[in-house]
């Protein structure tokens, strides 16, 4: 049996405990308070209370550290510290708020600007995905590679797309969908940013690319892919895919092929 490190048990205990109330609210979804954020992006009672669990939890075991995360709930602002805590309480509520059993709690651990750690929890499905730097990728007690597959035409990759109030251009988005649809065996939008890098991490996808998505969608998921052997880069060229938070994750085999097409699609 696989002996998770501190830094990751803190992380899966706090993500288990915010779990529980997610889990009992999906259960009856008709029924949760739903206030609007923005256009088609909902935010629920649901993603409050599980936040709160998480920045209680995780501040008892680590007070030292800082807080970056996805919900505005008036605390005092942590996020500067050099170590913190990335936290998406809920990466997939649209999946949430219908019914879809895919999303997700994320959290990594960052110190000097440097993702150390990570973890991707789905409750539903009770798969609890985490790396830490220099030890590797598991998913529960299994270790984690990316897949080997080299021909693109075999390939399964994901990635998200624009959606009513969503900051990304449609047209970019299709150019990069057209550019790569007609190479590989099928391309998915699961809604789960957090969850399609942690499936990459599990050789589940061959590859995975998006744009302007938040730290806390990608920060756990960075890690994974990278402890599990794969490789990530920008979008555009000379950023951090992490600050950037635009992003190719991919296997080793497929990477430089998959970078190019989606760079060329952008000229």
């Amino acid at each position: 049996m696989v002996m998770r490190p501190p830094l990751v048990n803190v992380m899966a205990k706090a993500a288990e405990k915010a779990a529980k109330g997610l889990v009992r609210d999906f259960g009856e979804v008709e029924h949760l308070q739903i206030s609007r954020k923005g256009p088609a992006d909902f935010v629920s009672t649901a993603d409050f209370k599980a936040q709160a669990i998480l920045r209680e939890e995780l501040g008892k075991a680590r007070p030292n550290f800082g807080f970056l995360m996805e919900e505005d709930d008036n605390a005092p602002d942590t996020s500067g510290k050099s170590e913190r805590w990335i936290v998406d309480p809920l990466d997939g509520t649209t999946n949430f708020l219908h019914g879809l059993p895919q999303w997700a709690i994320s959290i990594a651990a960052e110190r000097e600007g440097e993702i150390i750690a990570g973890l991707v929890f789905n409750p539903i499905s009770n798969e609890m995905f985490w790396a830490e730097k220099g030890l590797g990728a598991y998913s529960n007690n299994q270790r984690l590679r990316v897949s080997a597959r080299i021909d693109m035409s075999e390939c399964l990759l994901a990635t998200g797309l624009p959606f009513k109030g969503s900051r990304k251009n449609p047209l970019d988005v299709m150019k990069e969908v057209n550019a790569v649809t007609t190479r590989v065996a099928g391309i998915r939008r699961m809604g789960s940013a957090a969850l399609d890098l942690a499936f990459v991490a599990a050789g589940r996808f061959d590859g995975y690319w998006e744009s302007q998505l938040g730290v806390w969608d990608i920060a756990a998921g960075y890690i994974l892919v990278k402890e599990a052997g794969g490789f990530i880069s920008p979008l555009v060229a000379g950023k951090d895919p992490v600050k950037d938070t635009s992003i190719i994750a991919t296997n080793a085999g497929i990477h430089d092929q998959l970078v190019k097409i989606l760079r060329e699609s952008k000229k």
